[in-house]
């Protein structure tokens, strides 16, 4: 199954959160974009994330955001 644009929407979503502590969150604002705003409520209603504007990774997001992080470091360019 090829990655859908909701899918890309929540990865990027998931690779700005700073694995290197626990300690630190996002916030995604009401002036973000429509797909930004959709794909943080989709993170949160999938329990990979601690609120419905960003917080905090739960565990199960912290590994999936390690993996979406790991890809990208493989794929990005050299």
């Amino acid at each position: 199954m090829p990655y859908t644009q909701d899918i890309v929407e929540e990865l990027n979503i998931l690779v700005r959160y700073n694995l290197t502590t626990t300690q630190e969150g996002i916030k995604v604002h009401k002036t973000a974009t429509p797909e930004t705003i959709n794909a943080t409520r989709r993170l949160y209603d999938k329990g990979l994330i601690s609120q419905k504007d960003g917080g905090y990774l739960t565990s199960l997001g912290r590994e999936v955001a390690e993996q979406a992080q790991a890809i990208l470091d493989i794929l990005k360019p050299a």
